[in-house]
Protein backbone atom coordinates (compact mmCIF):
# COMPACT_ATOMS: atom_id res chain seq x y z
CA UNK A 1 0.00 0.00 0.00
CA UNK A 2 2.09 2.91 -0.95
CA UNK A 3 0.06 5.71 0.76
CA UNK A 4 0.50 3.86 4.61
CA UNK A 5 3.33 3.78 6.16
CA UNK A 6 4.32 2.24 9.36
CA UNK A 7 5.30 4.26 12.74
CA UNK A 8 7.41 1.79 14.23
CA UNK A 9 6.19 -1.65 13.57
CA UNK A 10 8.52 -2.98 10.62
CA UNK A 11 6.07 -6.17 9.71
CA UNK A 12 1.98 -5.39 9.34
CA UNK A 13 -0.12 -8.01 9.47
CA UNK A 14 -1.85 -9.03 6.15
CA UNK A 15 -5.58 -8.27 6.30
CA UNK A 16 -8.24 -9.05 4.14
CA UNK A 17 -9.31 -5.00 3.03
CA UNK A 18 -5.39 -4.01 2.79
CA UNK A 19 -2.00 -4.48 0.76
CA UNK A 20 1.47 -4.64 2.44
CA UNK A 21 3.12 -2.58 0.40
CA UNK A 22 4.48 0.30 2.34
CA UNK A 23 7.72 2.34 3.47
CA UNK A 24 8.77 1.88 6.85
CA UNK A 25 8.08 5.90 8.63
CA UNK A 26 10.55 7.40 11.54
CA UNK A 27 8.81 10.41 13.12
CA UNK A 28 8.86 11.88 16.40
CA UNK A 29 5.52 11.57 18.32
CA UNK A 30 3.51 14.49 18.40
CA UNK A 31 1.44 13.86 21.64
CA UNK A 32 4.01 14.70 24.52
CA UNK A 33 2.14 11.44 26.14
CA UNK A 34 1.80 9.28 23.47
CA UNK A 35 -0.71 6.38 23.59
CA UNK A 36 0.80 3.25 23.61
CA UNK A 37 -0.78 0.28 21.62
CA UNK A 38 -2.48 -2.84 22.48
CA UNK A 39 -1.15 -6.37 21.37
CA UNK A 40 -2.31 -6.76 17.86
CA UNK A 41 -2.65 -2.97 16.76
CA UNK A 42 -0.54 -0.93 14.37
CA UNK A 43 -0.39 2.47 14.29
CA UNK A 44 0.12 3.66 10.49
CA UNK A 45 -0.41 6.90 8.13
CA UNK A 46 -1.88 7.23 5.09
CA UNK A 47 -0.86 10.03 2.62
CA UNK A 48 -3.53 12.33 1.74
CA UNK A 49 -3.68 14.32 -1.18
CA UNK A 50 -2.63 17.59 0.41
CA UNK A 51 0.55 15.80 1.54
CA UNK A 52 -0.34 15.34 5.26
CA UNK A 53 -0.75 12.17 6.68
CA UNK A 54 -3.38 11.14 8.82
CA UNK A 55 -2.30 8.60 11.21
CA UNK A 56 -4.57 5.34 11.56
CA UNK A 57 -4.74 2.39 14.19
CA UNK A 58 -5.39 -0.77 12.72
CA UNK A 59 -6.69 -4.25 14.52
CA UNK A 60 -7.44 -7.21 11.89
CA UNK A 61 -10.38 -9.14 12.37
CA UNK A 62 -10.11 -12.57 13.98
CA UNK A 63 -10.53 -14.82 11.15
CA UNK A 64 -13.90 -16.55 11.32
CA UNK A 65 -14.02 -20.59 11.01
CA UNK A 66 -14.73 -21.76 7.32
CA UNK A 67 -18.06 -22.52 7.71
CA UNK A 68 -18.94 -18.54 8.42
CA UNK A 69 -15.88 -17.66 6.24
CA UNK A 70 -18.01 -19.31 2.78
CA UNK A 71 -21.45 -17.81 4.22
CA UNK A 72 -20.37 -14.10 5.36
CA UNK A 73 -17.85 -11.34 4.69
CA UNK A 74 -17.70 -9.23 7.40
CA UNK A 75 -17.16 -5.43 6.20
CA UNK A 76 -14.28 -3.84 7.40
CA UNK A 77 -15.00 -0.98 10.43
CA UNK A 78 -13.69 2.66 10.20
CA UNK A 79 -14.18 5.13 13.32
CA UNK A 80 -13.93 8.39 13.49
CA UNK A 81 -14.04 10.34 16.70
CA UNK A 82 -14.87 13.59 17.88
CA UNK A 83 -13.88 16.64 19.40
CA UNK A 84 -10.51 16.77 22.07
CA UNK A 85 -10.28 12.94 21.03
CA UNK A 86 -7.78 11.20 18.77
CA UNK A 87 -7.92 7.22 16.95
CA UNK A 88 -6.70 6.14 20.31
CA UNK A 89 -10.21 6.50 22.03
CA UNK A 90 -11.17 3.57 20.01
CA UNK A 91 -8.23 1.26 20.28
CA UNK A 92 -8.77 1.26 24.19
CA UNK A 93 -11.67 -1.26 24.23
CA UNK A 94 -13.67 -1.15 20.98
CA UNK A 95 -11.18 -2.33 18.41
CA UNK A 96 -10.08 -4.97 20.39
CA UNK A 97 -13.89 -6.22 20.98
CA UNK A 98 -15.11 -5.91 17.30
CA UNK A 99 -11.83 -7.23 15.69
CA UNK A 100 -12.40 -10.16 18.29
CA UNK A 101 -15.89 -10.75 16.79
CA UNK A 102 -14.27 -10.97 13.13
CA UNK A 103 -14.48 -7.40 12.00
CA UNK A 104 -11.23 -5.59 10.76
CA UNK A 105 -10.91 -2.24 12.17
CA UNK A 106 -9.73 1.11 11.25
CA UNK A 107 -9.76 3.72 13.50
CA UNK A 108 -8.72 7.41 12.21
CA UNK A 109 -7.06 10.53 13.76
CA UNK A 110 -8.54 13.71 11.86
CA UNK A 111 -5.76 16.28 10.68
CA UNK A 112 -4.50 18.46 13.89
CA UNK A 113 -5.33 15.19 16.13
CA UNK A 114 -3.36 12.63 17.78
CA UNK A 115 -0.22 11.94 15.68
CA UNK A 116 -1.98 13.35 12.19
CA UNK A 117 -0.24 16.46 10.72
CA UNK A 118 -1.59 19.64 10.78
CA UNK A 119 -2.48 21.38 8.14
CA UNK A 120 -1.68 25.34 8.04
CA UNK A 121 -4.39 26.51 9.15
CA UNK A 122 -7.00 28.20 12.52
CA UNK A 123 -8.56 25.22 12.53
CA UNK A 124 -8.14 21.34 11.41
CA UNK A 125 -10.90 21.68 8.76
CA UNK A 126 -14.71 21.38 7.66
CA UNK A 127 -17.35 18.99 7.46
CA UNK A 128 -16.04 18.55 3.69
CA UNK A 129 -12.52 18.40 4.08
CA UNK A 130 -12.48 16.24 6.84
CA UNK A 131 -15.16 13.93 5.04
CA UNK A 132 -13.09 14.06 2.37
CA UNK A 133 -9.37 13.06 4.21
CA UNK A 134 -11.79 10.00 4.87
CA UNK A 135 -13.50 9.09 1.89
CA UNK A 136 -9.66 9.52 0.27
CA UNK A 137 -8.53 6.66 3.00
CA UNK A 138 -11.50 4.56 2.49
CA UNK A 139 -11.46 5.04 -1.75
CA UNK A 140 -7.47 3.95 -1.47
CA UNK A 141 -6.95 1.57 1.01
CA UNK A 142 -10.59 -0.66 1.87
CA UNK A 143 -11.45 -3.81 -0.64
CA UNK A 144 -14.71 -3.41 0.64
CA UNK A 145 -17.29 -1.11 1.45
CA UNK A 146 -16.90 -0.60 5.33
CA UNK A 147 -19.64 0.61 7.96
CA UNK A 148 -18.52 4.12 9.18
CA UNK A 149 -18.83 4.85 13.22
CA UNK A 150 -18.85 8.12 14.14
CA UNK A 151 -19.05 9.79 17.91
CA UNK A 152 -20.05 13.03 19.01
CA UNK A 153 -18.85 15.73 16.34
CA UNK A 154 -17.83 12.98 14.68
CA UNK A 155 -21.02 11.42 13.88
CA UNK A 156 -21.48 14.96 12.09
CA UNK A 157 -18.98 14.05 10.02
CA UNK A 158 -20.38 10.81 8.93
CA UNK A 159 -23.54 12.33 8.34
CA UNK A 160 -21.49 14.35 6.10
CA UNK A 161 -20.35 11.69 4.21
CA UNK A 162 -23.27 8.96 3.58
CA UNK A 163 -25.24 12.41 2.59
CA UNK A 164 -23.10 12.90 0.07
CA UNK A 165 -21.95 9.28 -1.34
CA UNK A 166 -22.80 8.95 -4.90
CA UNK A 167 -24.09 5.40 -5.99
CA UNK A 168 -23.58 6.31 -9.74
CA UNK A 169 -21.85 9.12 -12.12
CA UNK A 170 -23.31 8.88 -15.56
CA UNK A 171 -20.66 8.62 -17.78
CA UNK A 172 -19.93 12.24 -19.55
CA UNK A 173 -22.04 14.71 -16.80
CA UNK A 174 -20.27 16.49 -14.30
CA UNK A 175 -20.97 14.05 -11.97
CA UNK A 176 -18.46 11.96 -13.20
CA UNK A 177 -15.86 14.51 -13.07
CA UNK A 178 -16.30 15.12 -9.34
CA UNK A 179 -14.40 13.35 -6.42
CA UNK A 180 -17.32 10.42 -5.21
CA UNK A 181 -17.75 9.66 -2.17
CA UNK A 182 -17.22 5.51 -1.80
CA UNK A 183 -19.70 3.49 -0.71
CA UNK A 184 -20.59 2.25 2.55
CA UNK A 185 -22.27 -1.05 4.19
CA UNK A 186 -23.89 1.37 6.56
CA UNK A 187 -23.42 3.64 9.65
CA UNK A 188 -23.75 3.75 13.37
CA UNK A 189 -23.92 7.35 14.75
CA UNK A 190 -22.99 7.18 18.67
CA UNK A 191 -23.81 9.68 21.23
CA UNK A 192 -23.65 12.01 17.77
CA UNK A 193 -24.11 15.92 17.21
CA UNK A 194 -27.58 15.97 15.33
CA UNK A 195 -28.15 17.21 11.99
CA UNK A 196 -28.72 20.53 12.84
CA UNK A 197 -25.82 20.85 15.06
CA UNK A 198 -25.26 21.87 18.58
CA UNK A 199 -26.75 24.65 18.52
CA UNK A 200 -30.36 23.43 20.05
CA UNK A 201 -28.70 21.26 22.63
CA UNK A 202 -27.16 24.84 24.00
CA UNK A 203 -30.55 26.24 23.78
CA UNK A 204 -32.45 23.89 25.69
CA UNK A 205 -29.53 23.95 28.47
CA UNK A 206 -29.89 27.45 28.96
CA UNK A 207 -33.27 27.38 29.15
CA UNK A 208 -34.21 23.49 31.07
CA UNK A 209 -30.62 22.98 32.81
CA UNK A 210 -29.00 26.66 33.20
CA UNK A 211 -26.19 24.87 35.60
CA UNK A 212 -25.34 22.41 32.86
CA UNK A 213 -25.25 24.87 30.49
CA UNK A 214 -22.40 26.97 32.42
CA UNK A 215 -21.01 23.27 33.24
CA UNK A 216 -20.64 22.44 29.63
CA UNK A 217 -20.00 25.56 28.21
CA UNK A 218 -16.68 26.12 30.70
CA UNK A 219 -15.80 22.63 30.19
CA UNK A 220 -15.68 22.61 26.54
CA UNK A 221 -15.62 25.74 24.81
CA UNK A 222 -13.28 27.24 27.51
CA UNK A 223 -11.78 23.50 27.71
CA UNK A 224 -11.61 23.27 31.33
CA UNK A 225 -12.37 19.77 31.41
CA UNK A 226 -8.28 20.07 30.68
CA UNK A 227 -7.48 21.49 34.37
CA UNK A 228 -10.37 19.83 36.42
CA UNK A 229 -10.55 16.53 37.03
CA UNK A 230 -14.40 16.33 38.32
CA UNK A 231 -15.40 18.62 35.32
CA UNK A 232 -13.65 15.97 32.82
CA UNK A 233 -15.10 13.37 34.71
CA UNK A 234 -18.82 14.76 34.72
CA UNK A 235 -18.59 16.27 30.71
CA UNK A 236 -17.34 12.49 29.62
CA UNK A 237 -17.80 9.66 32.03
CA UNK A 238 -19.94 7.92 34.11
CA UNK A 239 -19.70 8.70 37.86
CA UNK A 240 -18.65 5.21 38.38
CA UNK A 241 -15.48 5.86 36.93
CA UNK A 242 -11.79 5.85 38.78
CA UNK A 243 -10.50 8.75 39.22
CA UNK A 244 -7.04 7.24 37.90
CA UNK A 245 -8.61 6.48 34.67
CA UNK A 246 -10.27 9.79 34.08
CA UNK A 247 -6.94 11.36 34.74
CA UNK A 248 -5.08 9.38 32.15
CA UNK A 249 -7.82 10.00 30.00
CA UNK A 250 -8.06 13.97 30.77
CA UNK A 251 -4.61 13.98 29.39
CA UNK A 252 -4.50 12.00 26.30
CA UNK A 253 -7.49 14.64 25.38
CA UNK A 254 -5.45 17.21 26.45
CA UNK A 255 -2.96 16.28 23.91
CA UNK A 256 -5.16 14.75 20.89
CA UNK A 257 -6.21 18.31 20.71
CA UNK A 258 -3.53 20.60 18.97
CA UNK A 259 -6.28 22.57 16.99
CA UNK A 260 -9.99 23.18 17.04
CA UNK A 261 -11.72 20.77 14.76
CA UNK A 262 -14.46 23.00 13.38
CA UNK A 263 -14.61 26.90 13.34
CA UNK A 264 -18.22 26.31 15.15
CA UNK A 265 -19.67 29.48 13.94
CA UNK A 266 -18.77 28.76 10.25
CA UNK A 267 -20.03 24.95 10.68
CA UNK A 268 -23.50 25.48 12.22
CA UNK A 269 -23.95 28.59 9.30
CA UNK A 270 -23.59 25.10 6.96
CA UNK A 271 -26.25 23.10 8.68
CA UNK A 272 -28.25 21.19 8.71
CA UNK A 273 -26.58 18.04 6.62
CA UNK A 274 -28.70 17.36 3.41
CA UNK A 275 -30.92 14.77 3.78
CA UNK A 276 -29.72 10.93 2.37
CA UNK A 277 -30.86 10.14 -1.13
CA UNK A 278 -30.86 6.65 -0.53
CA UNK A 279 -33.78 6.00 1.78
CA UNK A 280 -32.54 1.84 2.26
CA UNK A 281 -29.42 3.10 3.62
CA UNK A 282 -28.68 1.48 6.68
CA UNK A 283 -28.14 3.93 10.27
CA UNK A 284 -27.89 3.13 13.59
CA UNK A 285 -28.22 5.71 15.94
CA UNK A 286 -27.16 5.19 19.10
CA UNK A 287 -26.63 7.15 22.27
CA UNK A 288 -26.29 7.45 26.64
CA UNK A 289 -28.96 8.22 28.75
CA UNK A 290 -26.29 9.59 30.83
CA UNK A 291 -24.77 11.59 28.14
CA UNK A 292 -24.07 15.56 29.20
CA UNK A 293 -23.37 16.64 26.27
CA UNK A 294 -25.91 15.21 24.05
CA UNK A 295 -28.74 15.49 25.50
CA UNK A 296 -32.15 12.16 24.54
CA UNK A 297 -34.12 15.32 22.61
CA UNK A 298 -30.78 15.85 20.46
CA UNK A 299 -30.36 11.65 20.24
CA UNK A 300 -34.09 11.46 18.81
CA UNK A 301 -33.67 14.61 16.74
CA UNK A 302 -31.12 12.14 14.84
CA UNK A 303 -33.24 9.52 14.97
CA UNK A 304 -36.38 11.03 13.28
CA UNK A 305 -33.82 12.87 10.53
CA UNK A 306 -33.26 8.96 9.32
CA UNK A 307 -36.46 7.23 9.81
CA UNK A 308 -34.80 4.78 12.59
CA UNK A 309 -35.48 4.45 15.89
CA UNK A 310 -32.79 4.81 18.57
CA UNK A 311 -31.24 3.19 21.27
CA UNK A 312 -30.22 4.71 24.28
CA UNK A 313 -28.30 2.85 26.65
CA UNK A 314 -28.57 3.27 30.25
CA UNK A 315 -25.77 3.29 32.48
CA UNK A 316 -23.01 4.83 30.18
CA UNK A 317 -21.88 8.42 29.51
CA UNK A 318 -20.89 10.34 26.46
CA UNK A 319 -17.84 8.79 26.24
CA UNK A 320 -19.20 5.96 25.50
CA UNK A 321 -16.54 3.99 23.61
CA UNK A 322 -14.01 4.43 27.12
CA UNK A 323 -16.69 4.46 29.46
CA UNK A 324 -16.20 1.86 32.04
CA UNK A 325 -19.65 0.59 30.79
CA UNK A 326 -18.20 0.32 27.48
CA UNK A 327 -19.76 -2.93 26.49
CA UNK A 328 -23.24 -1.52 26.92
CA UNK A 329 -22.71 0.07 23.81
CA UNK A 330 -20.70 -2.03 21.97
CA UNK A 331 -23.25 -5.35 22.49
CA UNK A 332 -26.01 -3.70 20.32
CA UNK A 333 -23.63 -2.21 18.12
CA UNK A 334 -22.15 -5.85 16.93
CA UNK A 335 -25.45 -7.57 16.92
CA UNK A 336 -26.63 -4.77 14.68
CA UNK A 337 -23.41 -5.40 12.55
CA UNK A 338 -24.03 -8.92 12.47
CA UNK A 339 -27.77 -8.30 11.29
CA UNK A 340 -26.41 -6.74 8.17
CA UNK A 341 -24.18 -9.60 7.24
CA UNK A 342 -27.46 -12.09 8.24
CA UNK A 343 -29.60 -9.47 5.48
CA UNK A 344 -26.58 -9.83 2.85
CA UNK A 345 -26.91 -5.62 2.85
CA UNK A 346 -24.68 -4.02 0.02
CA UNK A 347 -21.57 -6.45 1.23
Amino acid sequence: MATLCTLILPKFPQSRGISTTRAVLTRDSKMKVPYELKQGQSRLFHKLPSGLNMEVLFQRGSDPDEEQRRSTRNPPLVFVHGSFHAAWCWAEHWLPFFSQNGYDCYALSLLGQGESDSPAAAVAGTLETHAGDIADFIHKEIKLPPVLLGHSFGGLIVQYYIANIRREAVKGSDSEKKSLFPNLSGAVLVCSVPPSGNSGLVWRYLFSKPLAAFKVTRSLAAKAFQTSLPLCKETFFSAGMEDQLVARYQQLMTESSRMPLFDLRKLNASLPVPRLEDPAFKVLVVGAKDDFIVDVEGLNETGRFYGVPTVCIEGVAHDIMIDCSWRKGAQPILSWLNSLNKAGTQI
